[in-house]
C-alpha cells in the first residue's frame, strides 16, 4: 500500500474524530422522541461495526439491526446443490469467488467435491475464466456467478468478451441477487408482525459498492414511500459514524430523505455504462428464494433468453432439482439474516459452529454476521 494511500485510509479511521462524532450523536440522541433502530444492509458494514466497537460508542437509545447483505449468506442450500453436481459432471470444471468454497449445501460444500476429485477453482477475478477456457479446450468450465450489483458488471463483462472471442467452452449459473426488492420485503414483513419496537427498522445504511455501480436511485422509494431515510455510507468507522449523525439529524429536523455520505466514490446515477451492460445480458428472474428469507419477487437475475445457450441452468437442468431444502434446526442464519436474532443467541454459535468448522452460511462468509461476532468479539 503507497503512504498516500495509507494516510487516506488512516483519516478515515483516526480515533479522534470517531470520538469527536461519538459526542455529537450522543448530543443528538437526547433530542430523540423515540428510539432508533438502524439496519445495515451490507455485512462489509457489519464488520466495521463489529471490529471498531461503534455499538459501544453509541448511546443506548441508537441501536444497530444487522441485515442479509451478505451474498454468499443469503445464497440457499439448493442453489449450493447446484454447484456441487455441476462440479462433479463429467468433462466439467466449476469456477466460484472463494467464499463459496466452503459453504455446506446437503451435499457437501464444493470443498468436499474437490476432495472427491472435482475439478474446483476459486478466482479473484471472473475473466480469470477465460485463461482456464483456453489452457483446456476439451472441458466444460462453468462459471457460479454470486454476489448484488456490486459483482454483477463482472459477470456481464465475461460473458461480453466470451461472446466476442467466441469461446464455445465457457458456461454460466448465475445467482446475482439485488438490494432493493430484499429491503422492500423486510420492510413489509415487520410491519405485518411487528411483536415490539425492537423489530422495527427505523433507517438504513445503504450499501457502498452496491451503490458506486447501481447509484443511490435504487434507494428513492424508501424515504418516499416507507418513510425510512437511507443514508449511502462507506466501510471505514469515520463514514460509518458520520452516516449514522446524518441519520439522527433527519429524525431531529423531522426530515426523511436519501442522502449520500460515501460522496467520494458514490453518484445519484451510478456506473451507467456499468448498468448499461448488465442490461444487455441479465433481466430479472420473476422469484428467488434468499435463505432464511423465502422467495422474493423480482430479487435476482437471469440470463437474457438470447443467451440461453451459456445457461448452466438450462444445459444442465435434468441433473440440476429444484425441490427446496431446509437448514440444519439448530442453525438460526435465517433470524440472523432477517435481522431478527444476533448471532450469540444462537445455541451452537461458538461452540459447533465456528470458523473452522461452520455449520451455517453467516459464519462460513467472511462477510456473515456470525464470522464478524467471532472474530471481533473477543471469542479467538
Amino acid at each position: 500500500m503507497s503512504l498516500e494511500l495509507k494516510n487516506l485510509y488512516d483519516n478515515f479511521r483516526d480515533a479522534d474524530t470517531i470520538k469527536a462524532y461519538a459526542k455529537i450523536i450522543a448530543e443528538d440522541a437526547k433530542k430523540l422522541q423515540n428510539p432508533i433502530n438502524i439496519m445495515e444492509v451490507c455485512g462489509g458494514h457489519t464488520h466495521t461495526i463489529m471490529k471498531y466497537g461503534i455499538p459501544q460508542l453509541l448511546p443506548e437509545n441508537i441501536k444497530f439491526i444487522h441485515g442479509p447483505g451478505c451474498p454468499v449468506c443469503i445464497m440457499p442450500k439448493e442453489r449450493i446443490d447446484h454447484a456441487y453436481i455441476l462440479s462433479m459432471q463429467e468433462d466439467v470444471i466449476l469456477v466460484t469467488l472463494g467464499d463459496m468454497i466452503k459453504v455446506p449445501g446437503s451435499n457437501g460444500s464444493l470443498q468436499a467435491a474437490r476432495s472427491k476429485g472435482a475439478d474446483v477453482r476459486f478466482v479473484y477475478s471472473p475473466m480469470e475464466c477465460i485463461k482456464i477456457a483456453e489452457e483446456n479446450p476439451n472441458k466444460k468450465v462453468i462459471f457460479f456467478a454470486i454476489g448484488f450489483e456490486t459483482t454483477t458488471p463482472m459477470t456481464a463483462a465475461l460473458l461480453d468478451a466470451v461472446i466476442k472471442k467466441d469461446i464455445k467452452n465457457i458456461y454460466f449459473h448465475i445467482n446475482h441477487v439485488t438490494v432493493p426488492e430484499v429491503m422492500r420485503e423486510l420492510i413489509d414483513s415487520r410491519d405485518e408482525h411487528v411483536d415490539s419496537y425492537n423489530n422495527k427498522i427505523d433507517a438504513f445504511l445503504g450499501p457502498s459498492h452496491v451503490s458506486v455501480i447501481s447509484g443511490s436511485k435504487i434507494y428513492e422509494e424508501f424515504p418516499r414511500d416507507y418513510k425510512r431515510p437511507v443514508v449511502v455510507s462507506g466501510f471505514e468507522p469515520v463514514d460509518v459514524m458520520q452516516a449514522i449523525s446524518m441519520i439522527l439529524k433527519q429524525f431531529i429536523q423531522n426530515r426523511c430523505e436519501l442522502e449520500i455520505e460515501y460522496k467520494r466514490l458514490v453518484s445519484y446515477d451510478g456506473n451507467l455504462k456499468a448498468q448499461s451492460l448488465i442490461d444487455k445480458y441479465f433481466e430479472k428472474r420473476g422469484m428467488f428464494k434468499w435463505r432464511g428469507l423465502g422467495n422474493i419477487p423480482d430479487s435476482a437475475l437471469k440470463l437474457r433468453d438470447e443467451y440461453a445457450k451459456y445457461d448452466a441452468e438450462i444445459i444442465y437442468k435434468e441433473v440440476l432439482p429444484l425441490e427446496e431444502i431446509e437448514d440444519h434446526k439448530l442453525c438460526i442464519c435465517g433470524d440472523i439474516l432477517r435481522g431478527m436474532a444476533n448471532p450469540p443467541e444462537c445455541t451452537i454459535f461458538g461452540t459447533a459452529c465456528k470458523p473452522s468448522s461452520p455449520v451455517g452460511s453467516c459464519m462460513v462468509s467472511s462477510e456473515g454476521a456470525c464470522a464478524a461476532y467471532y472474530k471481533y468479539g473477543n471469542l479467538l
